[in-house]
Order: C-alpha cells, then structure tokens, then sequence
C-alpha cells in the first residue's frame, strides 16, 4: 500500500508541473481570435488575385503556422482536461481511504473499551480472589485450604499475567489510535489544500479563456 500511494504521489506532482506549465504557456482562451483571423486571411488570400506568387506563397506560410498553431492549442487544451479527470480519480481514492480509516478507527476503539472491561472483570476477580485468600489464611492447619490456597494463588498470578498483558494491549491500542487520527487529520488537510489550489487554478484557467 504504502508503495502504491507513493506511485500516485509523484504522478500527481507530474500532472501538477505539467498544467502549470501550460498554463504560464497559455490554454488556448486566443483561439477563437485566431481561428477568425484565420479564416479572414484564407478568404482575403483566395480573393486576392493581385499577390505575386512569392507573396502568395508567404501568406499561405502564414496562415499554415497560424493553423498549426490553433491544433497545437488544442492539445494542450485535451491534455489538461485528461491530468483533471486523473486528478478527481485520484481523490476520489484518497476520501474512499479515510472513509476505510475513519471506520477502522471505530472499530479499534471499539475494540478498546471491550478490553478495559476484560480489565475491570479482572481486577474484581483479584480483589475477590484476595478476601478469599485472607480468610484461607485464618486456616492454616489444614491441608485442603492450604492446596485450595496455592490453587487460588496460581490462579491469582495468571490472572495479574492476563492483566498485564491485557493493559499492554490497551497502551498500545491507544498509541495506534492516536497515530491513526492524527493521519487522518493530515490527509484532510492535504485534500483542503489540493481543493483550494485546485479551486485557484480551475479560476485562473476561467479568466484565461474569458480573456
């Protein structure tokens, strides 16, 4: 997962420059104006019977390199539209892996307060087992209490091991918890970040074409 993710990182970064760099080339809003001109030059240089044929010939220059230009515009129109639709397949993964992360975080918390039950039940049953120990204690004389003692005190310690390890679990359970939030926190803010400058550019590219 971690290699994946990293994959579509850099290929985001790529698609990043190259819109930016489009955009500081220009995203065809002049298109229009040219085709017009265009059009306006091939009608005046098929009306006009007066050009030498060298003229001639450098007018129709003219208008191919205006024409190539026009395609050229246009493809790089097409290729920022196509890095826009990967980059909202690329968030749509992104909020469809903080919805897995929000739910795997319920489930761990969930998780959590069954073990601090498991918890209290053992810290009851050690106080309980420990009153019993007590009044075993008052019978010292007897071979039976004495065994049921030292049964009741090997159960005691598996209960204080089952405890311990039950409380590192629960340390642990909420340090990854923790670390769990806090990614998620970081990646909303990623995805804040990306829509604003996503927002920005989408403004920008507005203007440009309105121009």
């Amino acid at each position: 997962m971690r290699g994946t993710g990293g994959m579509g990182s850099v290929a985001a970064t790529d698609d990043e420059v190259i819109r930016k760099r489009l955009l500081i080339d220009g995203d065809g809003g002049g298109d229009d104006r040219r085709i017009n001109s265009l059009l306006k030059s091939f009608i005046k240089w098929c009306s006009n019977d007066s050009l030498s044929q060298d003229e001639s010939y450098s007018q129709y220059q003219r208008m191919v390199g205006a024409l190539a230009q026009c395609e050229f515009s246009m493809g790089k129109t097409v290729l920022v539209h196509n890095m826009n639709l990967r980059e909202m397949n690329n968030y749509g993964k992104i909020y469809k892996h903080i919805e897995d992360s929000i739910a795997a975080g319920h489930e761990r918390i969930t998780q959590c307060k069954q073990e601090i039950l498991q918890a209290k039940r053992i810290r009851k049953n050690r106080q309980e087992y420990d009153a019993l120990a007590k009044v075993i204690e008052q019978h010292p004389d007897r071979s039976k209490t004495l065994k049921q003692l030292e049964e009741l005190d090997k159960d005691l310690q598996n209960l204080l091991q089952a405890k311990e390890s039950v409380e590192n679990k629960l340390e642990l359970r909420r340090k990854q918890f923790h670390v769990l939030l806090s990614t998620i926190h970081e990646l909303q803010e990623m995805l804040e970040n990306d829509e604003k400058v996503a927002e920005a550019e989408d403004d920008t590219l507005m203007e440009v074409n309105s121009n």
